[in-house]
């Protein structure tokens, strides 16, 4: 893949999250898929994101940064949105946040194969 083509790989991944189209989730996702570096397979992985959405009804992936340079990609995801109850630990019950997510993703076989995610909390508790 060239930066251009990965680019437009990771703009259809986070359109197949946005749109909860799960059916298409393994033409973005490896079956071997690790996220910090915890082994989840594809199906976890999707488990995961369905967790996130029914803690998140309104979760929208935003991306504000994107950089891609084969095989790797480095987002930043800005996120508006109102949980239920807690997310990250934090008794966010319905309240509406911001934050923002710095996540490096690594490709092999023509999938996102890692995942490396770091969740801004401290954004989250400052609005707390």
């Amino acid at each position: 893949m060239t930066p251009e083509t990965l680019s437009q790989f990771y703009l259809g991944y986070i359109d197949c999250l946005n749109t909860q189209d799960w059916a298409r989730l393994g033409l973005y996702v490896h079956g071997a898929v690790e996220h910090n570096d915890r082994p989840l397979g594809l199906d976890g992985y999707r488990q995961m994101l369905e967790n996130d959405f029914r803690a998140i009804p309104d979760l929208t992936f935003n991306i504000a940064k994107l950089a891609s340079q084969p095989p790797c990609i480095a987002a930043r995801l800005a996120f508006d949105c109102t949980p239920v109850g807690t997310l990250f630990d934090l008794p966010v019950d319905g309240r509406r946040v911001q934050f923002s997510e710095n996540v490096f993703y690594e490709v092999a076989e023509g999938r996102i194969r890692w995942v490396w995610s770091v969740i801004d909390t401290a954004a989250i508790a400052a609005q707390l």
